[in-house]
């Protein structure tokens, strides 16, 4: 029934469900926009701005973890605070509307794909309904997940790293807002996009452009390059740090690798 109504419509009847549909993403958007824009100084006090005290939910697992293992560099919490400030005029009022609709652009991502589900869906067969179902589901948990790793790993670290970090004895810190919100955004959407590798690889391995062997045959460099990585996202030569977040992201490189289907070798 559906096949039959997607052949009565004409070029304008998809064009004006296409506009349907992104109406209602937009209405989706402001609306979530305009509740987080009220509350955003309670998100910003409890959430944003939580990696710049030292009893950080990470700060103090680190510690209890280090204090454990005697031969581990010593990571303490006390002392560690974080001042931020504004030298533009406008910032805070630009930074107070922007991150209330990148915030609202995460938080609606799965509506926003369903919506746009709803477009697409009827011209789709029920097999490939179900594999977009699938991929939907798990990118959603996936980017989701690499969010969360973003804000309580890998911006912690490099953020207490950064902070200390001096030149010179004569150059103290002061961080502004602008670069704090700039690094926060940048490192939590980055690993939301590379916690997606698993997905990337599951298609491409249903497109047959990918097999299992490729892993295996670029392990070692793999690992080279994600300690590049890592090295790259957290600067720091620590060496605990550095595995901290090493070991989720080659974690996804083995995850993906299980997801992909061996390579089929032909019979004569």
């Amino acid at each position: 029934m559906a096949d039959e109504q997607l052949q009565e419509m004409s070029f304008w009847d998809h064009i004006d469900a296409l506009r349907a549909v992104l109406i209602r993403i937009v209405v989706v958007l402001v609306v979530t926009t305009l509740g987080l824009f009220i509350v955003m100084p309670s998100i910003f006090d409890q959430v944003i701005l939580a990696p710049c005290h030292g009893d950080f939910v990470l700060y103090r697992l680190f510690e209890r973890m280090t204090s454990s293992v005697p031969w581990l560099p010593q990571f303490s919490t006390q002392g560690f605070h974080v001042d931020l400030i504004n030298i533009k005029l406008a910032s805070q009022f630009f930074i107070h509307m922007s991150t209330s609709f990148w915030l609202a652009l995460v938080l609606t991502f799965p509506v926003v794909l369903y919506l746009l589900w709803t477009f697409v869906a009827p011209a789709l067969y029920p097999s490939e309904k179900r594999g977009v179902k699938s991929a939907f589901l798990i990118g959603c948990v996936m980017f989701f997940l690499g969010v969360a790793v973003g804000y309580l790993v890998v911006f912690p670290v490099t953020l207490r790293f950064l902070a200390d970090y001096h030149v010179s004895a004569m150059v103290p810190n002061q961080i502004s807002l602008d670069s704090y919100m700039d690094t926060f955004l940048m490192l939590i959407f980055v690993m939301g996009v590379i916690f997606e590798l698993p997905l990337v690889a599951w298609l491409l391995g249903t497109l047959g452009v990918l097999h299992r062997d490729f892993f295996s045959s670029y392990r070692r460099h793999a690992i080279v390059a994600l300690l590049a990585l890592a090295a790259t996202i957290t600067p720091t030569g620590d060496p605990f740090t550095l595995m901290v977040v090493f070991l989720p992201i080659y974690l996804l490189y083995e995850v993906s690798a299980f997801l992909v289907p061996k390579a089929t070798t032909a019979t004569a």
